[in-house]
């Protein structure tokens, strides 16, 4: 029940931004909770629209630094790259989880403990140029869930832009 609540919240916020955003949706949002000394971790969930366009941005208060970053094979290593931006196909829903897209939080302003929510900005183009912000609202996950869906990027990957 939730998880459907953050999708209808998202949706709902997103159409408040302006009716090219009334067919974009954010579903299964979620953040892996941290340790006290670990100042980065990943935010993930599943954006849809209808129409297309781009994720352009992302933001907190929690982070000193957010980005779309994504993970690819360079040889034999793993490696993880901040994107300018993130093509979001029309009618297409876009993966943003461990081992692929993700939102990247650095600079923790202090640890995410379970049970607590994060608030994202994600900032977003239409086709036709138009900008738009969503506020989502994020629940923080315990970190065997990152681990149970493929492990969390800021822990296994070499990070370099």
């Amino acid at each position: 029940m939730h998880r459907i609540a953050q999708s209808i919240f998202a949706s709902m916020v997103l159409a408040a931004g302006g009716t090219a955003w009334s067919q974009t949706s954010v579903k299964d949002p979620w953040v892996r909770g941290t340790v006290a000394q670990q100042k980065a971790s990943g935010a993930f969930m599943q954006i849809t629209s209808t129409k297309g366009g781009k994720l352009l941005s992302v933001s907190t208060p929690v982070a000193g630094v957010a980005e779309v970053h994504e993970m690819a094979m360079e040889g034999t290593t793993m490696r993880m790259r901040a994107v300018p931006a993130l093509d979001l196909p029309a009618g297409q829903a876009v993966e943003l989880k461990p081992g692929g897209y993700h939102v990247m939080l650095m600079d923790l302003k202090k640890p995410l403990a379970v049970g607590e929510t994060v608030p994202l900005e994600l900032s977003f183009v239409d086709r036709a140029g138009r900008q738009a912000v969503a506020r989502v609202d994020v629940p923080v996950r315990a970190a065997a869930a990152a681990g149970a869906a493929g492990g969390d990027p800021a822990a296994s990957a070499v990070h370099r832009h």
